[in-house]
């Protein structure tokens, strides 16, 4: 095992800390929201700072939509989790073997996390009207449809299969595509480990701060479009015209 230099060694252990003290800081307070059965805005202040405390700076360019809106958005790290929290408040569809893990899984249900399983196709259908009775509510709720996150260099395969639940919407609600941005550090921050903490010691020993840019691009009404995979490939499209030019070029979803 590769022994990091005392300045990555400290890095790491800074970032761990301002962690634990932005939990610190807001779970007492969310816990008594909760008591009184309140609406808790902590959720989102605990996102917003962990992107401070990891060494992240949120730009945001574009208007997002504060409320009737279904985000879709790409997907590169579990940093993309704590911006786009941080800056819209919204709730997000993750596989269920995150809500098994230790502490993560409990953080995710504090924000309304829908665990959605990737394996079993029959219940696809369920995890739709899950979705759907969400989408109900007044959180936003953001979607990643590759599925998995990519390597920062390419645009995955959309799979259309949860955008059913907007044809037609269970409201008046609009897509909003989002294109996560991470500049020339894409490739180094995107998850390629085996694990979420393997992932996560790598990047809160990296040195420097991280500017990771939200490009919220024009919305649409799901109902103009004919089925899921059309809606699909509308909303990929929109965020593939975001990506530089050796990107993957537009193929199907």
């Amino acid at each position: 095992m590769q022994t990091l230099p005392l300045a990555a060694r400290f890095r790491r252990t800074r970032r761990i800390a301002a962690l634990l003290d932005v939990l610190l800081l807001c779970l007492i307070p969310h816990l008594l929201w909760r008591l009184l059965r309140l609406r808790s805005p902590w959720p989102r202040i605990f996102l917003r700072l962990a992107t401070f405390a990891v060494g992240a700076r949120t730009r945001i360019i574009g208007t997002p939509l504060r409320k009737d809106v279904f985000f879709v958005a790409n997907h590169l790290s579990w940093i993309d989790i704590l911006a786009m929290g941080g800056v819209t408040g919204t709730a997000f569809v993750s596989k269920d073997d995150v809500g098994d893990m230790p502490l993560v899984g409990w953080l995710a249900r504090q924000n309304n996390t829908l665990f959605i399983s990737r394996t079993r196709r029959q219940d696809v259908r369920e995890q739709a009207e899950t979705l759907r009775a969400a989408l109900a509510g007044h959180q936003p709720v953001t979607l990643f449809p590759e599925g998995t996150t990519g390597f920062g260099h390419e645009l995955l395969p959309f799979k259309p299969a949860l955008l059913s639940v907007m044809l037609p919407p269970p409201r008046d609600l609009r897509v909003q595509p989002v294109y996560i941005d991470y500049g020339p550090a894409a490739a180094d921050i995107a998850w390629h480990e085996p694990s979420l903490a393997d992932n996560a010691l790598r990047l809160l020993t990296r040195p420097g701060t991280l500017t990771v840019t939200l490009h919220f691009l024009a919305h649409f009404d799901p109902r103009d479009f004919a089925d899921r995979k059309a809606l699909a490939a509308e909303s990929r499209k929109r965020i593939a015209a975001c990506l530089p030019p050796i990107a993957t070029p537009p193929g199907t979803v």
